[in-house]
């Protein structure tokens, strides 16, 4: 969801830098970067290691979402091409999962303002024992949605994200945003959603070889 889906890594950057100025500690934008896509309590050991910031990893990430959904009522940042994929797919009769590593207090707001039905499937940082870029995400959202993980195409902006879904097995469509993902075996690149359809999606899943599938909880 974020960086793909919604821009708000800016968001959570400018929440980072007031959280750690709040403990008297120092925050740069390579810290920032060094969080994008990761699970939030990694994220929030590594602000406390980091940044100084006295809590308890549980107690950052409560402030950090608290930050992040206050910004998120305000204005939600779409990416480009990302809403009107979504439509196309739901009028394709597509399923579609949203897979994110931020907690469902704060995606709830996102999909709020989105068709119903947009998603068929919602898997959030606090429902998985093990984050990204560990394959249960992924490996969670096609059992939901009842499909092969080796038919889904996993739409990601960060290399947490796509290892986590190269690793269940996914085609991975990059969209790089403000991190620089390296390229892989099951990874295709695109500069932008803008214009992007059903059929260039099926010709992205038809670009990648067959892999054998993963073991489930298998890392690669």
């Amino acid at each position: 969801m974020d960086g793909t889906l919604v821009d708000t890594e800016p968001y959570w950057i400018e929440v980072e830098h007031a959280l750690v100025e709040e403990h008297g500690g120092t925050w740069s934008h390579e810290h920032a970067l060094n969080l994008v896509g990761n699970d939030l309590l990694v994220s929030a050991a590594y602000i406390r290691e980091h940044g100084g910031v006295d809590l308890e990893p549980t107690e950052i990430v409560e402030r950090l979402l608290d930050g992040v959904i206050e910004r998120i009522r305000e204005r939600v940042p779409w990416r480009p091409g990302a809403v009107e994929l979504l439509a196309h797919l739901r009028a394709a009769d597509v399923p579609c999962a949203l897979v994110t590593m931020s907690y469902a207090r704060f995606v709830a707001p996102v999909l709020a303002v989105l068709p119903e039905g947009s998603f068929a499937a919602v898997v959030t940082g606090d429902a998985v024992s093990v984050g990204k870029p560990h394959p249960e995400p992924y490996l969670t959202a096609a059992d939901l949605l009842g499909v092969d993980p080796r038919d889904c195409l996993a739409i990601e902006d960060s290399n947490t994200g796509a290892q986590s879904a190269e690793a269940a097995g996914c085609t991975v469509l990059v969209v790089p945003n403000h991190v620089t993902v390296a390229p892989g075996e099951r990874r295709v690149f695109l500069d932008t959603l803008a214009g992007v359809g059903l059929p260039a999606i099926a010709d992205l899943l038809g670009r990648v070889p067959e892999a054998s599938a993963p073991a489930p909880g298998s890392t690669r």
